[in-house]
């Protein structure tokens, strides 16, 4: 199969590009970097299976060629990414789907929408099942990546109903793994490269909220079986094993012999108290649920962080001796 997937410089769309080159299929990526870095996919440059469109999915989408199927990741996807890009990330997931779907519609190919436990908000049944609508403030800071997404999922589904798009829909839970940004303010992040630099560790109001991780590689695996299914309601593809944020940032300490110290900070608007899914659907319909467990996830991770931030000192020493010089 041939296979667009935007967002691909991104960190779950260039593990997607690989999970799909390794079965054989051939990959067009595309990415304006907006969020997503050339280094994650330099890899891939060059194989003939692999092809990169350098593209901004909120304006026309033209590939050319047969396309048997998309997967739509293009999104920033972080906090501190979409509160500080409000409006691409509206765009991205309004304009950017609805280019997508054309996309589809036109090659008569599958499409596959990367929605988010976001959806949900902050939660007033847990854990989350996909039949739960959710709890969302619209007009809040957070309200831009929320209704982008739930947004996207109206848009997939009258697509499918209106226009017979093969579609399918994935409920994207918290993902960690080696590609993630230092400063992306996702909390395993956070609290890897905090620890490593010994800066203090940024839990913020008591560190009681929860929060369920899953490990990319089992993420991969459960879009991957999605795409090939039959299931066409959104599916959630999470790790129902639940942490508190406190806990994690204590694994953390000790994984990486740190001694920062735990600094509380105020809870951000909307933050949600707790997330778990419900993936008793994924079990049943896909036969999958994650295999890697936190502690075992985060072992390895951590080496991708250690050589960022030892990049990152190397840096300031050499700027230091060249000032000193």
């Amino acid at each position: 199969m041939r296979i667009l997937i935007t967002g691909a410089a991104g960190f779950l769309g260039s593990h997607l590009c690989d999970r799909f080159l390794a079965e054989g299929h051939t990959v067009v990526g595309m990415d304006n970097f907006i969020t997503g870095h050339p280094d994650n996919i330099a890899h891939l440059i060059g194989r003939p299976d692999f092809q990169f469109v350098q593209h901004d999915v909120t304006n026309y989408m033209y590939v050319e060629g047969p396309l048997d199927g998309v997967l739509h990741f293009a999104s920033p996807a972080s906090p501190i990414d979409y509160l500080e890009q409000p409006i691409p990330t509206l765009k991205v997931g309004s304009l950017g789907t609805h280019k997508a779907l054309g996309l589809a519609k036109a090659k008569g190919a599958r499409l596959l929408l990367a929605s988010t436990s976001e959806v949900y908000g902050d939660p007033q049944v847990h854990p989350q099942p996909e039949s739960y609508w959710g709890h969302v403030n619209p007009v809040g800071p957070r309200g831009v990546y929320d209704e982008a997404k739930r947004f996207a999922e109206a848009m997939t589904m009258a697509y499918h109903r209106f226009h017979g798009v093969q579609t399918r829909i994935v409920r994207i839970f918290n993902t960690y793994g080696p590609r993630m940004r230092p400063g992306d303010g996702r909390v395993v992040s956070n609290f890897i490269v905090q620890a490593l630099r010994g800066d203090p560790i940024s839990i913020y109001g008591d560190g009681s909220q929860t929060r369920s991780f899953t490990y990319v590689d089992d993420l991969v695996d459960g879009i991957f079986r999605l795409f090939f299914s039959d299931r066409v309601d959104p599916t959630n593809i999470g790790n129902p094993g639940e942490f508190t944020v406190r806990e994690l940032a204590e694994l953390v300490l000790r994984m990486t012999e740190s001694t920062s110290r735990l600094e509380q900070l105020p809870l951000p608007e909307d933050d949600p108290k707790v997330r778990r899914p419900d993936i008793t659907l994924a079990r049943q319909a896909l036969g999958w649920e994650p295999r890697v467990p936190l502690e075992e996830g985060l072992r390895r991770t951590i080496p991708h962080f250690r050589r960022l931030v030892e990049a990152e000192g190397s840096s300031a020493r050499t700027l230091g001796s060249a000032a000193a010089g």
